[in-house]
């Protein structure tokens, strides 16, 4: 049998089905005719001529589905599925914090370009940060939002890649930043007196676009080749965003090698800025209980608390989603758990790095026109 989209109206394609339809039937007739018939002198065996006639028919078969695959255009994402208020509460949820993450990291992004004493790589990176966090989550809120208040919760097909190449590139980008910002506590507490002569603004400015190009450059072959995958059957995605996970599943044929291929990039991009992260801390956490006064101590984990505080709620709910076994877990939870890195994450970003840095809110005072303690 063959399965046909339920968004498909196009004429020339019915008539294609219908082809296909009489031409199944007539080589199918010809087997039954053959079956029936006595073997005739110096002709064919029957099982060779059945053979090359139901292999023609399977040739057709497979070439029906190829041009079925081609006609996908749309999927559904079915987001939070529930009665209307549950879905209008979403919304308000959802709407409030994507409000507040764009207020909070905005201002964040103006603070760095307004206060001049906050021109230091640290907070140059800081600013791009907030600024990707932005980014980062109006790649995915935005059409949620809409996807709630829409009936039939669809997506075209290349809005669909197009949301994955940016939500992911994102995220990529992130990790790279938290680990250019690790590197840089690392020089700051470890080797202060190198500090200005290493991090200088031009090698700041390098590290930041690094980061923003290398983030784009990532994804575009793994995406390349989904994309090429066949799509014939099912188009509903149980999720609120397109993700690798439910797009191989919706795939007709297995396709293994791009799934390792896709996975492999997974963990390069997890674990090779984590494991970068992991060591500066090392070293820095190493550095921090040489220092023989409780106040040097006390500081110096001060200015890391807040960047490891982020790492930690990134990288913990990013490892759950995509590096710990999650098929067994329910959709639900998996929905919850990339809610929370690619909305809730965002929000505190903000507040986690203005609330813990005195010259962040020092300069925020500045900003404001408010007076502040000279001391």
């Amino acid at each position: 049998m063959l399965l046909v989209s339920p968004h498909l109206s196009n004429c020339s394609f019915v008539v294609s089905l219908e082809v296909t339809k009489i031409s199944w039937q007539h080589k199918c007739q010809k087997i039954l005719d053959i079956m029936k018939s006595e073997d005739q002198e110096g002709a064919k065996p029957k099982n060779v001529i059945i053979h090359s006639l139901v292999t023609s028919v399977s040739l057709t078969v497979l070439e029906s589905q190829n041009t079925t695959m081609h006609f996908v255009t749309e999927f559904v994402l079915l987001g939070f599925p529930g009665q209307r208020e549950m879905q209008n509460f979403f919304f308000s949820f959802i709407l409030v914090v994507y409000l507040l993450t764009l207020l909070g990291n905005g201002i964040i992004v103006c603070i760095v370009k307004w206060d001049k004493r906050l021109h230091t790589p640290m907070y140059i990176f800081l600013g791009n940060f907030a600024f990707l966090e932005i980014w980062y989550i109006s790649s995915t809120i935005p059409n949620m939002l809409v996807n709630i208040l829409s009936e039939t919760k669809t997506i075209s097909f290349t809005g669909c890649f197009l949301q994955f190449y940016f939500f992911f590139s994102l995220g990529t980008t992130e990790c790279f930043f938290l680990s250019v910002m690790a590197y840089d506590r690392y020089l700051a507490i470890c080797r202060p007196l190198h500090y200005p002569s290493i991090m200088t603004g031009k090698l700041c400015v390098i590290l930041v676009c690094v980061c923003w190009v290398s983030g784009f450059l990532c994804y575009p072959v793994p995406i390349v080749l989904i994309s090429q995958l066949p799509f014939c059957g099912p188009n509903i995605i149980d999720h609120f965003v397109c993700d690798p996970g439910p797009l191989f599943a919706l795939a007709c044929i297995p396709a293994p090698s791009t799934e390792l291929i896709c996975y492999t990039f997974n963990s390069l991009i997890i674990f090779g800025p984590f494991l970068s992260i992991l060591g500066s801390y090392t070293l820095v956490l190493r550095a921090v209980l040489r220092v023989p006064s409780g106040a040097g101590r006390t500081k110096a984990f001060s200015t890391c608390g807040s960047h490891l505080m982020v790492v930690s709620l990134f990288y913990g709910t990013l490892m759950v989603m995509y590096v710990s076994p999650t098929s067994g877990n329910p959709t639900g939870m998996q929905k919850i758990i990339t809610l929370v890195y690619s909305a809730v994450t965002p929000l505190l970003n903000p507040l986690i790095y203005s609330l813990r840095n005195k010259d962040m809110k020092d300069a925020l005072k500045r900003v404001l026109g408010l007076r502040t303690n000279p001391n």
